[in-house]
């Protein structure tokens, strides 16, 4: 748990020394258990995102874009009428709790003072924004609704009076010397990281275990000097944002992480780490909630499309035995004399055989002798007709089962609206019936929205994230003479560079963007081609998203979030 009570300490500092004063400007709410909030203060916007989400709460000031919905939700438009034009007169932590309360003050619709709070309560999974009349302690709205059949402890409900969650009775690690820690470890129960979380505030077991890894040999000496050096860091606010790597996955936090081993990367604030630390995680589990139904559907095509090519490679064998049917019907053919009605098998010499062999031929005990030798002919004729339907038919599954692998990899970097392209997608193709939506119906000739990024050198570099955006960019959008990569037969983006003459670093970083938008990203040393957009083309009839190119140059790249990061923060500047 990297957010816990002393993280929310310091990033509520942060926060505050940039919005206490401010004046709310706007309100949005992206998604459903986000608001933003755009605060004017110092001379500057600030964007600060407010997350109930049940993985990912936090709060945070954000340089991220989020796309806004079409009509505000209810919770949005009732913080609108609530907190837009009033002042952030303070902002602070409750007790240790992962808790940051807003004071905010304005004028309502009658021109009378009024006061709010808004709280956020981030934890986990019961994380919740709510928004209190202060004077009257009163619920006016939260973002999720808890009833008391759900918390018997306090109910989150308009009308309701304003409950804090129950306390811990821990102690507070700011007001704690080494003979109270002593007092409240028991050294020779064993688990010092857990008996830390028990008894103190705010400590999370990440931190917990730091102080024991810090305090060396943990004893009653070593072990309390180390827990309270790192208090005195967090005190005096000597924070080093970091994120570091602990085996397959990521952990952030406001100090050196001393007892992980894997690569660490600091930043200049908090905020700006939790930008690189969420980047895609949250919107990924946004789109997988959005895209359930598609994804679910392009699974089951991908599983459909693999079991029928195994099926018809098993015909397409059984066909191979064509000739031995040939040979049979002409073997009993030559032999009819010997066959009588009723017999199961015969045995016979094999003409054709330089030794002469013999060869035991099955029969139909029902048939004649003629009529024996005339199905194996049958059969000889029915699998040499079906070689090249089977040969046939297992192309084009392949080449389904590869246009529904390439939507599923469009799936895993798909911002919400590419998911809606990719459902008209399979819509237009006939995979899917169409329904019918209420409401403004989108232009004919509406033009997909491209990803754009700059290089270091100022060149715009344009991404398609699925095929409606990759056949626009490359038919469309590019110039014949301009620089066109993809990763070399790996499902992935079309990526364009905006200029036909690029050097070898800017066409290296759009090869980062082919590479980390791909199938392959993941991986190291990913070939992407690149080549003139005039040497890429489209069968016709081709699924949409398919091109074939020549004439292409290949780089070998890794794919690096910090340069995607980099190159799209650059869009910003």
């Amino acid at each position: 748990m990297s957010f816990d009570g002393l993280f929310t300490k310091a990033m509520t500092e942060e926060i505050a020394s940039l919005l206490k004063g401010g004046r709310i400007n706007k309100v949005h709410q992206p998604y459903k258990n986000e608001v933003i909030l755009v605060v004017r203060a110092g001379g500057k916007n600030h964007k600060l995102l407010l997350s109930a989400h049940p993985s990912y709460s936090r709060v945070q000031l954000t340089e991220e874009s989020y796309e806004n919905p079409k009509e505000a939700p209810m919770f949005c438009m009732l913080l609108r009428k609530h907190l837009e034009g009033y002042t952030i007169e303070d902002i602070y932590q409750y007790e240790l709790d992962r808790m940051i309360i807003f004071e905010v003050k304005g004028r309502n619709e009658l021109g009378d003072v009024s006061q709010k709070q808004l709280i956020i309560e981030i934890m986990g999974r019961h994380s919740n924004i709510v928004l209190v009349d202060k004077e009257r302690k009163m619920i006016l709205d939260s973002i999720k609704h808890v009833s008391h059949a759900v918390n018997s402890y306090r109910a989150i409900l308009p009308g309701q009076e304003y409950k804090a969650p129950p306390a811990q009775e821990k102690n507070n690690p700011f007001e704690a010397n080494e003979d109270e820690i002593r007092k409240n470890i028991d050294f020779n129960a064993g688990k010092l990281d857990r008996q830390l979380v028990a008894h103190f505030s705010g400590v999370s077991p990440l931190v917990a275990k730091e102080a024991v890894y810090r305090a060396g040999l943990a004893n009653s000496t070593t072990l309390p000097s180390a827990f309270l050096r790192i208090i005195q860091e967090i005190s005096e606010q000597n924070y080093a944002a970091t994120i570091k790597q602990d085996g397959n996955k990521e952990v952030f936090y406001m100090l050196s992480l001393e007892h992980l081993n894997g690569n660490q990367r600091t930043f200049s604030s908090l905020s700006e780490m939790l930008d690189r630390y969420y980047f895609g995680k949250a919107e990924r589990d946004r789109v997988k909630q959005k895209s359930q139904d598609v994804e679910r559907f392009i699974s089951n095509e991908i599983e459909k499309n693999s079991k029928k090519i195994g099926k018809l490679e098993r015909t397409l064998k059984d066909t191979e035995r064509g000739e031995q049917y040939q040979l049979f019907g002409e073997l009993l053919t030559a032999n009819l004399y010997q066959m009588k009605k009723g017999m199961k098998e015969i045995e016979v010499v094999n003409y054709y055989d330089e030794e002469q062999s013999m060869v035991t031929i099955p029969l139909d005990p029902l048939k004649n002798p003629s009529d024996n030798a005339q199905k194996y002919f049958s059969r000889y004729q029915k699998s040499k007709n079906a070689v090249g339907v089977v040969q046939e038919q297992i192309e084009k599954t392949k080449l389904e089962l590869a246009y529904f692998e390439a939507l599923h990899q469009q799936l895993l970097s798909a911002s919400p609206r590419d998911i809606e392209e990719i459902r008209e997608e399979l819509q237009e193709e006939g995979y899917i019936r169409q329904k019918k939506k209420k409401g403004m119906k989108k232009p004919a000739n509406a033009k997909p929205q491209l990803e754009t990024y700059y290089a270091t050198d100022g060149d715009l570099i344009f991404v398609g994230k699925n095929n409606k955006q990759n056949d626009y960019l490359t038919n469309k959008f590019a110039r014949r003479d301009e620089i066109w990569l993809h990763t070399k037969d790996i499902p992935g983006s079309h990526v364009v560079i905006r200029n036909e003459t690029p050097s070898e670093k800017t066409i290296k970083e759009a090869a980062v963007l082919a590479a980390f938008f791909s199938k392959a990203k993941q991986s190291s040393s990913v070939p992407v081609d690149f080549t003139q957009v005039r040497h890429v083309k489209k069968p016709n009839g081709s699924k949409p998203g398919f091109v074939i190119y020549d004439q292409q140059q290949t780089v070998y790249i890794t794919p690096d979030a910090d340069t995607v990061i980099c190159l799209k923060e650059a869009v910003k500047d």
